[in-house]
């Protein structure tokens, strides 16, 4: 198929993962924080900015740092390509590339949720954020649902799961880095472990299907296995890279005997990946062996998804500073 089609299909997907990622993040921050003393709500909120890796680019526009502040920020700030609003944008000018190859549901949804979010304003969020949270959660997860039972499950297709489950592998990576450190430092069992660590499941959807699996078993442990290695879990690192694979494997698959051989590398990189995670032992990663870990785990994902561009996407331009400061190679393209 053409590489245009891979590319943007892909990335709308990623787009969408992206944005209902960071509202479920902000409401979980946002609530974690709602009664906590002036001091340690902006202290929370800065370590929030600093884990999206906008501290400068929110410092230039913010003098304090709130719930307000951060919300309107990643929400709809004109100053912030990464935010919702941004994100939501990007997904449908990637899904009017491709409009031949989407269904007119998928089309018709994704219009809907981008019109629902392109005005908003602190006053659409701020005396009700979680409503507005909500709504693009709810919005994304639709959209994922008429995906699946109206678009032909092609080549097309199969680049949009590995969209979406790559953005979501990323950011399951980047919350359990963002708590795991200051969970790590208190006695399970203890209120204030136990906060991070329901604060921690919840910014991935994963309180209710954890405690369906360990009980009343909330540890650090047991809740960073869960998250990484789980094989049911669809947030869970290694079932998002089995996912993955699985949609690589289709991609090429029906190839006749004059076509081009599929491409190795990221193929390599994924299998690997996959392999390292599934023989896991977390033994060797709890403490103070979980951050680096977790830094390599981003790096490695980051190494696939650039292969999957460099082997299947054609277009290199250069992207303004995104989330995290930097384009990757497979941003590039889109503007």
């Amino acid at each position: 198929m053409l590489s245009r089609v891979a590319e943007s299909v892909h990335w709308m997907a990623r787009y969408v993962e992206r944005a209902e990622d960071l509202t479920r993040v902000l409401a979980v921050h946002s609530l974690a924080f709602l009664d906590a003393p002036g001091r340690d709500a902006e202290r929370g909120f800065r370590a929030l900015v600093s884990f999206l890796g906008d501290e400068e680019a929110f410092a230039a526009h913010f003098d304090r740092c709130d719930g307000r502040t951060v919300s309107e920020y990643f929400v709809c700030h004109a100053g912030n390509p990464s935010s919702v609003a941004a994100s939501i944008a990007r997904a449908r000018e990637n899904a009017r590339a491709v409009r031949e190859q989407i269904s007119s549901e998928m089309w018709e949804h994704l219009n809907r949720l981008y019109f629902a979010v392109k005005d908003a304003g602190p006053e659409d969020f701020v005396q009700a954020p979680y409503e507005f949270y909500r709504r693009v959660r709810d919005g994304s997860q639709a959209f994922q649902g008429i995906t699946h039972a109206t678009m032909t499950h092609n080549e097309a297709y199969y680049f949009l799961q590995l969209g979406k489950h790559l953005e979501r592998a990323g950011q399951t990576v980047r919350v359990l880095g963002m708590r795991y450190a200051a969970v790590s430092a208190l006695e399970d069992g203890t209120p204030g472990a136990t906060l991070e660590l329901i604060a921690m499941l919840k910014a991935c959807s994963a309180f209710e299907p954890f405690r369906r699996v360990a009980g009343s078993d909330l540890t650090t442990a047991r809740v960073a296995e869960f998250l990484l290695v789980n094989r049911q879990f669809p947030r869970a690192v290694l079932f998002c890279l089995k996912s993955c694979a699985e949609a690589l494997s289709h991609i090429g698959e029906g190839a006749g005997p004059a076509a081009p051989s599929r491409p190795e590398r990221p193929r390599q990189l994924l299998g690997r990946l996959c392999a390292d995670l599934e023989f896991l032992d977390l033994r060797d990663v709890l403490g103070p062996a979980m951050q680096p870990f977790l830094d390599g785990l981003l790096q490695r994902l980051q190494l696939f998804a650039d292969e999957l561009a460099r082997n299947y996407f054609s277009t290199r331009l250069v992207l303004p500073r995104g989330r995290g400061g930097h384009a990757s190679q497979e941003e590039q393209q889109q503007q």
